[in-house]
């Protein structure tokens, strides 16, 4: 098996991803499914209604508030 050789081009440890390629939106609209899916919960209408809530308040930028 080949070993690695040192200088060889890849990814550098050192280096950091910027914020706005971290980001997934798509630039479709943010439903309050989205919404719920991402936070890992049941689609349930309390759940639902938390969603139309959030994105009544802050818009789609809301999801990236909870993505990584």
């Amino acid at each position: 098996m080949p070993k690695s050789q040192p200088g060889a081009s890849g990814p550098s440890p050192d280096r950091v991803t910027p914020d706005d390629l971290l980001h997934t939106r798509t630039g479709t609209e943010v439903s309050p499914e989205d919404m719920v899916l991402v936070t890992g919960r049941d689609l349930t209408p309390r759940n639902l209604e938390w969603a139309r809530r959030k994105l009544d308040e802050e818009g789609p930028a809301a999801i990236e508030k909870l993505l990584p």
